[in-house]
């Protein structure tokens, strides 16, 4: 795993999120390196889904700010945000059709045609070679988290947050998906954000982790200091 630090892709400045009277996400600070594997652990409703919809302003900070390759992210137009910091959530939500169709949405909402090429590639990536044509109702779980998966890679983002994106699979589908997120950070380079509740999934993939409790951060570093801390 890659534990050395490198350049700043983005960074949270005092980040916090009010609703009514309470803070669901208060004063946190972080940051992210490109090409790393970075996860927001902690128990269930500790603010970890909150913190990441925040990074991409599919919620709005009541405080603070983030940071996108040092631009503050509030100047930058919501759709382009969203297609640099890109989100695979627990479910896959795919639309009815085939997979390449799937694949080609993003990159169609911005005017951009994805070759076939480019799609048997991010499909090899995702380890699903050959489905370009497959109906999307008929894969399993696990195959529709890859092409989801897939489909956020096709609109080439500079960090992708995953939102607990093996919740839903089963024991052999979740270790797959583990695997691929990996390779992906080590292989190619992506940096992702990954939610999880599960600190032995943490400790197996992720790089860095920060502790998420009542909204707050409680220590980040490497799994090893910051889980058995």
């Amino acid at each position: 795993m890659n534990t050395a630090p490198g350049e700043v892709v983005l960074r949270t400045e005092h980040l916090g999120r009010r609703v009514g009277e309470k803070w669901i996400v208060q004063d946190i600070s972080l940051e992210i390196y490109r090409g790393e594997l970075f996860g927001l652990v902690g128990p269930s409703g500790s603010g970890k889904s909150s913190l990441l919809r925040l990074l991409n302003r599919l919620d709005e900070p009541t405080s603070g700010t983030v940071f996108l390759e040092d631009q503050d992210y509030r100047q930058i137009a919501p759709q382009e945000l969203r297609r640099r910091v890109g989100m695979v959530t627990q479910r896959p939500f795919l639309f009815p059709g085939d997979v390449a169709a799937n694949l080609r949405f993003g990159p169609a909402q911005r005017g951009a045609t994805l070759p076939d090429s480019e799609i048997a590639s991010l499909l090899e990536r995702v380890g699903l070679p050959s489905f370009a044509a497959r109906n999307v109702p008929n894969l399993s779980g696990g195959e529709q988290q890859r092409v989801s998966l897939a489909r956020a890679l096709a609109n080439r983002p500079e960090i992708l947050l995953l939102d607990e994106p093996t919740s839903a699979l089963d024991e052999h589908a979740k270790s797959g998906i583990e695997e691929l997120v990996r390779n992906l950070v080590s292989a190619n380079g992506y940096t992702f954000v990954l939610v999880t509740h599960d600190r032995g999934q943490a400790r197996r993939v992720c790089d860095r982790v920060a502790l998420i409790e009542a909204g707050r951060l409680v220590r980040q570093g490497t799994p090893a200091e910051v889980l058995d801390a």
